[in-house]
């Protein structure tokens, strides 16, 4: 997939959509994408300073975007949201720093219906950057961002 392609399968948009391309994708178990690292990008300019290293939880949002994707296909609530239940065990081994080609893997490890994990890693040139599992909720559109009471 292109991005264009992805475009039409994500919700985000830039500058928060994080998959540029689709390279494999198994619907509903297993995916890789790439996202390209620019200097560009909008959050280097606080994100140091003179040393810009992308934020981890850009690096976790690009995996669940991907996430996203290898789920397609399957029965989805069309008043349901998926959304982050939880990042379990990621560790950032190296920095991913601008004018790197991240490669991202996700793998389905667990679950069905409103409740699945999947196993992510982030590699650059083959070496792996980050690496943890994500959970994944399905969660009513009514009442998203009102309070309660």
């Amino acid at each position: 997939m292109n991005v264009y392609e992805v475009s039409k399968k994500l919700k985000q948009r830039p500058p928060f959509q994080m998959i540029e391309k689709v390279t494999e994708l198994e619907p509903g178990s297993s995916a890789v994408g790439i996202k390209t690292v620019s200097v560009n990008d909008p959050w280097f300019a606080g994100h140091f300073p003179g040393q810009p290293i992308l934020p981890g939880v850009l690096v976790v949002e690009a995996c669940a975007q991907l996430c996203s994707i290898a789920s397609e296909g399957e029965e989805t609530d069309p008043n349901g949201l998926n959304v982050l239940l939880k990042i379990d065990n990621f560790k950032f081994l190296k920095p991913v720093l601008p004018g790197d080609v991240m490669t991202i893997s996700v793998r389905r490890k667990s679950g069905s219906g409103p409740l699945v994990s999947f196993d992510a890693s982030v590699t650059v040139d083959g070496e792996i950057r980050s690496k943890g599992s994500l959970s994944f909720t399905a969660i009513a559109r009514e009442g998203v961002g009102q309070e309660n009471g």
